[in-house]
């Protein structure tokens, strides 16, 4: 399966709902001027830019080149780094993260990348897809998968609180709140434009010269299900938010 590529434009053409949508993370964050933080997958920085305003000193880390552009413009000191591969170690306060964890699938080995950077009694604290996330979306593009004799691939890591909280506590986290958050979530874009931005695990299971009639059927069968009589589109979104601390001030 391909890997995701962004581009700054069309995230902000189809998916600005996003950053928008993380300020109940911010504050569950709480971050705190004396701090320093790192925000791993950083994307253009538009959250890492509202940390960095509360006058905590920031870090951005991403994969992605255009993003890292983006977010260098904003005057963030944001690095290239696979947030499966951390470098860092006993740096910071409080590692953050929004909408980034569900598209990796090694979930320990962020995990582990993250304790090591945190100092002691650091937090962890983040949002991302959880468990039937875009549930309606993943259903209609496996049918049409059938319907091309495809046999579908999981696309994109949707844990259960209980399934993550695991992972933290094995890797020496106390886990303070873990909790899925319903957000239907507003297109204004459509969904060709969710699509178009984050549909590539989906879309890339079909052969190439397949993928427009694919995303036409997937589209038609969301239709009555995600549409309104009006024309709107609303995805259906389901995010597994978390704060978690090192236990015991172990690093």
């Amino acid at each position: 399966m391909p890997t995701q590529t962004w581009s700054p434009e069309t995230y902000q053409k189809n998916a600005a709902f996003v950053p928008k949508l993380g300020a109940p993370v911010l504050e569950l964050l709480n971050p705190q001027p004396s701090e320093r933080i790192l925000d791993l997958g950083c994307g253009d920085g538009t959250l890492t830019e509202a940390i960095a305003q509360t006058g905590a000193t920031v870090v951005g880390v991403d994969s992605s080149e255009a993003f890292l552009r983006a977010a260098k413009s904003r005057g963030i000191d944001a690095r290239r780094m696979d947030v499966r591969e951390l470098t860092f170690n006993n740096e910071f306060d409080a590692v953050f993260t929004n909408a980034v964890l569900h598209w990796v699938f090694e979930a320990d080995n962020v995990i582990k990348g993250v304790r090591r950077a945190l100092r002691p009694d650091g937090r962890f604290v983040g949002e991302f897809g959880g468990h039937t996330n875009v549930a309606a979306i993943t259903a209609a593009a496996f049918g049409v998968m059938g319907q091309f004799g495809i046999t579908p691939q999981r696309p994109w890591y949707f844990p259960t609180p209980t399934e993550y909280g695991a992972k933290l506590t094995a890797h020496g986290f106390t886990v303070e709140s873990i909790d899925l958050i319903p957000r239907p979530t507003s297109l204004r874009t459509r969904m060709d434009g969710w699509l178009t931005t984050f549909g590539t695990p989906l879309l890339s299971q079909f052969p190439e010269e397949q993928r427009a009639e694919a995303r036409s059927r997937i589209i038609e069968a969301l239709r009555p299900i995600l549409c309104d009589e009006a024309g709107q589109w609303t995805a259906d979104y389901v995010r597994l938010r978390f704060s978690a601390r090192l236990s015991n001030g172990t690093v």
